[in-house]
């Protein structure tokens, strides 16, 4: 996912000389090609993530389309009041990407890891949130950043995450993807955490439920109306992303919900309010925390039938 990031970008910054790109000391060689085609539009700041957007803003203010590039959870937590004041208050058209989201810096442990981003940047007015699933979706996801007019910030994974989707997959601002249309329950998700998702519903199929699948590559604006239509026909909806449950993208949803007035029943599926103090690879501290394919499918059993579920050797286990 990073290397499609800076493959779009490299691309787009050949094309327009206002793209600049921007770092905190971050990815030795990640900028050579883009430095090859974009000669003294790179700028390396150093360990300084405030400098890192103050910097990036006022070019913004001078007219060129900054990005800026750093891990998730310094971008979004050290640098907020600049983020705050000097990009979304002024609405500058500055591009914030933050790398390793979710728990892709497993072993680093919480100082690295992004579980709170999503929650802290929808906050901001006037800011755009964009979290791709795989790395075509980056790439689109990236094209439609650069030519968006205002503050966006881009979650990224961190690298070797699978193609998820279509390569003809449309991406486009505001608007989630319905990946499948089931009438049992909705599973909706933004990120990498797609592919749990999808062998979730896989795993529903093969015990007789079916799952309207919907992909959130926009977290803000929130796609309120098929998220809605959706849970009006299932009456149960399950939501999963690599982050907190508290302020993310099952809030956006549960918002969504209850103001249309649904009455859909609802379980998130995150972080339950926690850091994740474990040390391991992401892939077991998604294990340790229950966002895994298992899990959703249990959850989404539970929801849509009234019976508990637990995982077996063949899928499912169903209580009678």
């Amino acid at each position: 996912m990073r290397d499609a990031f800076f493959s779009a970008l490299t691309e787009a910054a050949e094309r327009d000389e206002r793209i600049w790109a921007l770092t905190g000391d971050l990815g030795i060689g990640l900028f050579d090609e883009f430095s090859r085609v974009a000669p003294g539009r790179y700028v390396n700041v150093g360990i300084a993530e405030q400098a890192l957007v103050g910097v990036a803003a006022g070019l913004a203010y001078a007219g060129a389309r900054p990005v800026a590039y750093s891990i998730s959870s310094f971008l979004t937590s050290r640098a907020h009041e600049q983020i705050r004041v000097d990009v979304a208050m002024t609405a500058a058209n500055v591009t914030l990407v933050g790398v390793g989201g979710g728990m892709a810096y497993g072993y680093l442990g919480p100082t690295h890891h992004g579980t709170e981003d999503l929650a802290v940047m929808r906050a901001l007015p006037g800011m755009t949130v964009l979290a791709p699933a795989d790395p075509g979706e980056a790439k689109r996801a990236t094209r439609a950043a650069l030519e968006l007019e205002g503050p966006v910030y881009l979650r990224l994974g961190k690298n070797g995450e699978p193609d998820l989707l279509e390569d003809n997959a449309p991406f486009t601002l505001g608007r989630a993807l319905v990946l499948g249309d089931g009438g049992d329950v909705v599973l909706a998700s933004t990120g990498p955490i797609l592919g749990k998702v999808l062998a979730a519903a896989e795993r529903l199929r093969k015990n007789g439920l079916r799952a309207s699948i919907l992909h959130y590559g926009t977290v803000k604006p929130f796609d309120s109306t098929t998220l809605v239509e959706a849970a009006s026909r299932t009456g149960a909806v399950v939501t999963v992303e690599e982050h907190s449950v508290v302020g993310g993208f099952g809030s956006a949803a549960a918002e969504a919900l209850a103001e249309a007035g649904t009455g859909a029943r609802l379980r998130r599926i995150g972080l339950r309010d926690t850091f994740a103090h474990e040390v391991g690879s992401q892939e077991y501290l998604l294990s340790v925390h229950g966002i895994t394919a298992e899990r959703i499918c249990a959850t989404a059993v539970e929801l849509a039938t009234g019976r508990p579920a637990t995982p077996a050797r063949d899928g499912l286990t169903i209580a009678a």
